[in-house]
């Protein structure tokens, strides 16, 4: 069959998700093995959210609120803005494809740092825009240089904050500085994925932009700290205007009703936000310790999870430990990703770690 595949699609090398646990257990005939790749909480869901996924599972044959209503009531409730301007997707990914959908025509670009989350760039080429990609300073936005890089085509600037995968952060004063700079015909996607892990008092209150009126659009995602990456829902809160735009295109029925239930019930559950950002700080100072112990320069992390620096080919780091049944994530070159798990899985982290050094002596591939 002679497939007409655009070019831009079929040069496109599809997203690479961390090594599911059954999967590596099934090739390496190990058992227990555990995931420290994709910055999942390891606590788990909210307990709340578990208590109503039975009653709303009664309901599973009809078709969920098209308009996710309740929740999206929710979600304006707490961060006090109309419900008109908060938009749901089948994850913040989700998202991220209908503002390109919307806002991007083909040649249209959208600048980001080279090292950030994947999916701005596999989303942008996947809608026939380009993606301009600025180099990252010192592991964080150089957002001088990201400026510099727009132009009369450049329709939406992502910032991931904390970013993914450095963990790094940009200060409220930071953010500042691009919304006083940027022309008004790009939109500022401010990614918050990690949002409520940040420790920094400095953090940008970026919801305050879109109250202002600014065109920017926040978004959050209930896949990391409230522990529903297997339901697939995240959100945005931008200006009614936009949210309308976005409406246009967002498919209906796209967030699943138990994903909406289970969310609405998350959000109220602020002990197991606060117990989950408590155990991930106290774990990560433990991680961090561990790593510098055994010589390794860690980049300091607002997030979930720490980027470090293994100073020999990652892939070899990275398969040596899938034999010890740890997963991790290698992003490039000499760097590693890992999740901070429970302080069972953190020691074995660590122990594994120690364990494949002396029998690696590559050097990096860059």
């Amino acid at each position: 069959m002679a497939l007409h595949v655009h070019p831009t699609i079929s040069s496109l090398k599809a997203y690479s998700p961390g090594k599911p646990i059954v999967e590596l257990e099934r090739e390496l005939g190990i058992r227990e093995a555990i995931k420290l790749a994709s910055n999942e909480n390891p606590w788990g869901p909210s307990p709340k959210a578990l208590q109503v996924l039975e009653h709303a599972s009664a309901s599973l044959h009809r078709y969920p609120d098209g308009g996710a209503h309740d929740l999206r009531q929710a979600l304006a409730n707490k961060w006090q803005v109309p419900n008109e301007q908060i938009l749901v997707g089948n994850g913040s990914d989700e998202i991220i494809s209908l503002l390109i959908k919307t806002f991007l025509a083909p040649g249209d670009e959208a600048v980001m740092a080279d090292l950030t989350f994947v999916m701005y760039r596999l989303s942008v080429l996947g809608g026939h825009g380009v993606p301009v990609e600025v180099p990252l300073k010192n592991w964080t936005h150089d957002l001088s240089a990201m400026i510099d890089a727009v132009t009369d085509r450049t329709r939406l600037f992502f910032i991931c904050n904390p970013n993914n995968p450095t963990g790094t952060m940009l200060t409220g004063q930071e953010i500042e500085s691009v919304l006083a700079r940027l022309p008004n015909h790009v939109i500022v996607v401010c990614d918050e994925a990690y949002y409520e892990y940040v420790r920094d008092a400095a953090y940008p209150d970026s919801v305050r932009y879109v109250r202002d009126g600014r065109p920017v659009v926040v978004l959050r995602t209930f896949s990391k700290i409230y522990g529903l990456a297997g339901l697939r829902v995240g959100y945005g809160i931008t200006t009614t205007e936009i949210a309308g735009f976005v409406n246009r295109v967002r498919p209906p029925f796209n967030v699943n009703s138990l994903a909406q239930e289970a969310a609405r019930a998350a959000l109220l559950d602020d002990e197991h936000v606060a117990k989950s950002r408590a155990m991930n700080e106290a774990e990560m100072a433990f991680v961090e310790e561990g790593l510098t112990a055994m010589g390794f320069t860690t980049i300091p992390s607002q997030a979930n999870f720490i980027y470090f620096d293994v100073g020999m080919d990652g892939v070899a780091v990275y398969e040596a430990l899938l034999r010890q049944g740890v997963i991790v994530r290698h992003i490039r070159g000499s760097m590693i990703r890992v999740t901070i798990g429970q302080p069972t899985e953190n020691r074995r982290f660590l122990e594994a770690l120690k364990h494949v050094l002396p029998t690696l002596s590559q050097p990096a591939q860059v």
